[in-house]
């Protein structure tokens, strides 16, 4: 039988104790940079601290924002939005309500979105139109937002429609309080 080289094999012997922690910190360090990056740029935690969506949300309520979902798609009518931008310095949470190229006029306290009425089981109080001339097309590049509390709410009527490129992300899923944790529509 001929002589065959032998394969040099692996230390078994096991990783000491300074090469453990080295592993160690740095499996935690890559956790926190992916988590830090995560809520940076994908998902980030809110809290509701006005009345102005009551009563879909309310005062205290965390919050999950989805900040890529208008990276990759765009806002559709109904979604809960963080807007942050130009049109208003603090972050404010509001329903999208007009796209662009609709034709919104309000009457006797109601949404009109393209000559019919909106049915709006979430809108609490009347719709009036504030300092909004009407009827308003919402331009290009721009959605319309309402709070849900409409005679309580700082909105696309008194701030104008809000450019694509301030809506900050989509608030996709309720933490807090328990007993009404989970997605919302």
């Amino acid at each position: 039988m001929p002589d065959v080289p032998s394969v040099p094999q692996g230390d078994l012997r096991p990783p000491g104790k300074r090469r453990r922690v080295a592993e160690m910190l740095l499996t935690l360090l890559t956790a926190a940079l992916a988590s830090l990056l995560l809520q940076q740029f994908a998902f980030a935690q809110t809290e509701v601290r006005n009345i102005s969506m009551q009563t879909t949300l309310t005062e205290g309520e965390r919050l999950v924002e989805n900040k890529l979902a208008y990276v990759f798609g765009n806002p559709q009518r109904g979604d809960i939005v963080i807007i942050y931008g130009p049109e208003s310095p603090l972050r404010l949470v509001k329903r999208v309500i007009g796209l662009p190229g609709d034709r919104l006029d309000f009457r006797d306290g109601t949404v009109y979105l393209n000559e019919d009425a909106l049915t709006e089981p979430y809108a609490k109080g009347a719709t009036f139109p504030e300092g909004l001339r009407l009827p308003f097309t919402v331009p290009e590049g721009t959605v319309f937002v309402m709070g849900d509390n409409r005679e309580h709410s700082e909105d696309s009527r008194d701030l104008g429609p809000i450019r694509m490129s301030s809506l900050e992300g989509k608030i996709v899923f309720r933490l807090w309080p328990l007993g009404k944790a989970g997605p919302l529509d």
